[in-house]
């Protein structure tokens, strides 16, 4: 972390601040805000955290953002995010040397690998210097933050969470938020699908508690790498060693099996109970709402080590865009190589930061025969991470740019038929709140990789379309129109809610002549002139199988909040914003300066 401190420095990355603020809602307040300017702003570092509420100062620093920008993410790695995805390209067809010389390349490059392994290292670490044992352990004294005025406490948001199977073979290496409970236990928020879980599950099967230990900090890329989706078994510190060539040297955890890296600056160490289950959350996440409140397993902490000079490292999660839009877009690129071997005529795929990852997906392939796309849907939805994607949409590779939204959307729009629509149902990932029940719900499919002849419908002015949406729903409020020079035009209409949304759409089909895709919004909290927010909103809030409804060449999509109207009996979650005292607070103080459009544009 001090290293990483000096190379932000060095390149004009970090912004310093030395004012005394609140590990409660002032610091994440400052970074959710400082990520949303041009180019992710920079990274923070607090050098004065404070506890109001326990009157209580933090020696050691807090660190954010610093993967908040595509230029910090290639500092960290310490290359081109580029030149990573071609190494693993060039692994994955590496093939049998023919001649001599081949030979002695293939060599070469066979023998770095031996540089990827992690390497144990006899003794203690620099993070084991300072040690908290038995009745000295207490979490109340590591700079933990809580983000949101909803959430149901403190969380560890940046935690490399280390775990290994009952057998001691595999070693998982995860990142789970991480509940503060109090000074010596900690939620779990390991979600049905992931390694941990797995390796939960054959400890609770034999009656054993399970060992894990926790690290925050040392090397940027040990955080990353904890994000990385590699197949169940794989660990992931082999793509630190690819990376920077070099071994993640690991030391033994003083009261557990488990390996950590030597220079992280703290280890939390403990033993889950697998019987022992607490309620944990609410959390303002990723996905701009508020997770809800679910039993997970409980960590009893028995050790927590540090540095002599720690770093807490720490991230905020919630609207678009965040640190976390930048961590993906790495991921994402050095991924796709082995995505292709799932999907060998995938081009290029791209994730939209405003549809929260998961979300959405547009992906580029070559189409070979009728229904080929149909087909990488199934393998899309099969393949790993991919297969939590509730929404996307295939194109040839004829198509614009990926990244370039405004052609790529025309692109669409002018082809796109009722037919092209592909409804299912599969997994969910566990944040996900607009199914009838969670883990599972509808999948949206658009095949786009050929063209429809389509006729333009006769368009009217916004104004004289609202009027005549008002005769036939009164509870309409605003409506826009997006896209008009295109085939399919898009409408938004907001609505003071007394229906279920598909009334609503009934009650349009006469007026079908002017409209082709109709997508429906809450008045509350929703600008109808906001694409950016309103697509965020929209794709968190469909379920496929019930929210899309056709009558002809008519679309109709139901983007609001879900309730009794629609006989949804889940809880449904409030959005993640920020406490406005605490802003204002803020801004007296010059700590708060985004400009007003992007806080109106983000929603902030």
């Amino acid at each position: 972390m001090q290293k990483t401190i000096k190379l932000l420095k060095k390149n004009n990355e970090l912004r310093v601040i030395e004012e005394a603020l609140d590990i409660y809602l002032e610091i994440p307040h400052i970074a959710y805000a400082e990520v949303k300017k041009k180019d992710g702003g920079k990274a923070l570092l607090f050098t004065n955290a404070v506890d109001k509420q326990n009157n209580k100062t933090f020696d050691e620093p807090v660190l954010m953002n610093i993967f908040g920008s595509y230029k910090r993410c290639e500092l960290l790695f310490g290359r081109s995010i580029e030149s990573v995805a071609d190494e693993i390209t060039k692994l994955l067809h590496m093939k049998p040397p023919a001649k001599f010389m081949e030979k002695v390349s293939m060599a070469r490059e066979l023998f770095t690998l031996k540089d990827i392994f992690p390497k144990r290292l006899k003794g203690e670490g620099v993070c084991q210097k300072i040690k908290y044992l038995d009745g000295d352990i207490d979490l109340s004294k590591l700079p933990v933050l809580t983000t949101w005025e909803q959430d149901g406490g403190p969380f560890i948001t940046m935690g490399q969470v280390y775990t290994q199977s009952l057998d001691g073979d595999m070693v998982n290496l995860g990142m789970y938020r991480l509940q503060v409970y109090d000074k010596n236990h900690l939620g779990m928020h390991w979600q049905i699908h992931k390694d941990s879980s797995h390796f939960f599950d054959q400890y609770q099967k034999a009656g054993k508690k399970m060992p894990v230990s926790i690290a925050i900090g040392g090397d940027p890329l040990y955080t990353w790498c904890a994000t990385a989706p590699l197949p169940y078994g794989v660990n992931e510190l082999l793509m630190y060693g690819l990376i920077t060539k070099n071994p993640a040297k690991l030391v033994k955890s003083l009261t557990t099996p488990l390996y950590i890296p030597e220079d992280v600056d703290y280890v939390i160490e403990g033993w889950v109970d697998t019987n022992e289950m607490k309620i944990e959350g609410p959390f303002g996440d990723h996905t701009g709402y508020y997770t809800l409140a679910e039993p997970y397993p409980v960590m009893e902490v028995s050790a927590i080590t540090t540095k002599k000079e720690p770093v807490f490292l720490a991230t905020v999660v919630g609207k678009p865009p965040l640190e976390d839009k930048y961590m993906g877009w790495a991921t994402g690129k050095i991924f796709f190589p082995l995505l292709k071997t799932t999907a060998p005529d995938l081009v290029d795929y791209h994730m939209p930061e405003n549809a929260g990852f998961h979300n959405l997906i547009l992906a580029k392939m070559q189409p070979h025969y009728k229904g080929h796309a149909k087909q990488f849907m199934h393998a899309f939805w099969g393949a790993g991470q991919m297969s939590f994607v509730k929404h996307a949409i295939f194109l040839d590779e004829k198509a614009p740019k990926l990244e370039n939204y405004g052609a790529l959307t025309s692109y669409i729009l002018d082809r796109f038929t009722p037919q092209c629509l592909f409804i299912t149902e599969g997994i969910l990932d566990a944040l996900d709140h607009s199914s009838p029940e969670s883990l599972v719900g509808g999948k949206l499919g658009i095949d786009m990789t050929a063209a429809h002849k389509v006729e333009a419908p006769q368009l009217l002015g916004d104004e004289e379309l609202l009027a005549e949406v008002k005769e036939l729903i009164p509870d309409a409020v605003e409506l826009a129109q997006f896209m008009r020079r295109c085939k399919n035009p898009i409408t938004v209409i907001s609505v003071k809610k007394q229906k279920n949304v598909k009334e609503y759409f009934d009650a349009l089909v006469t007026l079908s002549t002017h409209i082709r895709i109709v997508v429906f919004v809450d008045e509350a909290k929703n600008d109808v002139h906001n694409p950016y927010m309103l697509l965020w909103r929209v794709t968190n809030n469909m379920d496929a199988q019930r929210d899309i409804f056709v009558s002809g060449l008519m679309v109709g999509i139901d983007g609001t909040n879900k309730n009794q109207l629609d006989n949804f009996s889940r809880e449904w979650p409030d959005d993640v914003e920020c406490t406005p005292s605490v802003i204002a607070s803020l801004k007296e103080r010059g700590l708060f300066d985004l400009d007003t459009k992007l806080i109106e544009k983000y929603q902030i």
